[in-house]
């Protein structure tokens, strides 16, 4: 097996089956955590990230590892809605969320995405993708301190699994983490088996996922919901932008020129459309399958192929819901502080790569108003510093040579 796996290279399913599998558990908790925070259904929010993302996959022709899972960028509003009993008018917002999207990608069809690589130079795409890391790390801290001693050993796994391990074992080292983390944390009786046990009964086992709420019927035009929720896509655009830098940067392609910004765009944008009509909350690509992607260095679409597929069956087989939930949050904390930092650790490497020079003034300031933006405003930090950097580089571009990738 070669060092890396690019992009459109199959693994026997016996290896990528499991690489699959961690790609879910990866997702998991986040994807089901905005549904719990927002009052819709964690089933349903796993079958519509399953689903989007095969959409997402068909619309980019498989040149894209992202996995779309629930956005945190909509938490706020949806609860306002969903907890008001005007969860139908909720969906409304996130299907016009899509609409925003099919918007800008029939404009950048239109007008092409080249302009993009000459406003986000490496001076600004650096910096953004380090804090999209970075910006997640207190997350990563959050949930490690719930026990600082499976969470630091199972970073300690995945860590020596990723250096040292040989073979087959060196691509699946977050997966491996995570089943040894769990069955320590059972020694020491940190996992609640009960809820698997529950489910086990013969009317639980499946369950076909139903948006939760007496009120939701269809989705319905609320213009306040419309208005509320609509322009928070320009909030996960940016994010896409910022995913697909850092994308490009792990698995040495530019999905931005192909297959274009604008197909992520379109696949981003029906996904969250059907998520709208079936009660789940709005998709965005995810920072945690990144960051999966820099650790094994396997970037092959026929992974997320099959993690898309193994959520949506997870999505109807109470057991297995349960089974992953009861993962310790330390054991997921420790994992994500190395994936959120990998991520960080890749912007810095775009810096280096490109060779800026920062004893240029220019440069400097763009990176510290990006840092400091991206990680000191407390909502929507990374989308204010990407604007911000982009109109710096913009404006400050005329008044010292660009830097330019090698």
């Amino acid at each position: 097996m070669s060092t890396e796996v690019q992009i459109h290279e199959k693994l026997p399913l016996t290896q990528a089956i499991p690489l699959g599998l961690q790609h879910v558990f990866a997702m998991f908790g986040a994807t089901v955590l905005v549904p719990f925070l927002t009052g819709l259904s964690p089933s349903v929010a796993l079958l519509s990230s399953g689903i989007g993302t095969i959409i997402f996959l068909l619309l980019t022709k498989s040149q894209v590892p992202a996995y779309l899972g629930s956005s945190f960028a909509y938490i706020g509003v949806l609860t306002t809605f969903v907890q008001s009993n005007n969860t139908s008018g909720a969906m409304g917002g996130v299907i016009a969320v899509g609409l925003v999207y099919i918007i800008l990608y029939l404009l950048m069809a239109a007008f092409g995405t080249r302009w993009i690589h000459t406003i986000v130079p490496p001076i600004v795409a650096g910096p953004v993708v380090a804090i999209i890391g970075l910006s997640l790390t207190p997350v990563a801290v959050d949930m490690s301190s719930a026990n600082w001693y499976i969470a630091s050993f199972t970073l300690a796994i995945a860590a020596l699994l990723s250096v040292y391990a040989k073979g087959f074992l060196k691509i699946i080292p977050i997966l491996v983490a995570i089943i040894i983390g769990y069955i320590v944390a059972s020694f020491m009786g940190l996992v609640n088996f009960q809820p698997i046990l529950d489910t086990l009964k013969p009317e639980l086992f499946f369950v076909f996922p139903v948006a939760l709420g007496s009120d939701f019927l269809l989705p319905s035009w609320d213009k306040l919901a419309i208005l509320a929720i609509a322009p928070l896509a320009m909030v996960t655009v940016i994010e896409d932008l910022g995913h697909m830098i850092v994308l490009g940067n792990i698995t040495h392609s530019d999905p931005i020129k192909k297959p274009g910004f604008h197909r992520v765009l379109l696949g981003n944008g029906l996904a969250t459309g059907l998520a709208g009509l079936i009660g789940g909350p709005p998709v965005t690509t995810y920072g945690e399958n990144i960051g999966v992607l820099a650790v094994t260095k396997v970037y092959s679409t026929f992974n997320i192929w099959i993690a898309a597929i193994l959520a949506i069956i997870f999505s109807m087989i109470n057991p297995l819901q349960a089974a992953i939930m009861s993962i310790p949050t330390a054991v997921m904390g420790g994992v994500t502080i190395l994936l959120f930092g990998m991520i960080g650790a890749a912007g810095l490497r775009t810096l280096i790569d490109a060779k800026v020079d920062f004893s240029e003034t220019k440069n400097l300031i763009i990176a510290s108003v990006i840092f400091a933006l991206g990680i000191g405003l407390p909502e929507h930090g990374v989308a204010w510093a990407t604007v911000v950097g982009i109109g710096l580089n913009l404006v400050l571009r005329g008044h010292s040579e660009n830097v330019k990738a090698k």
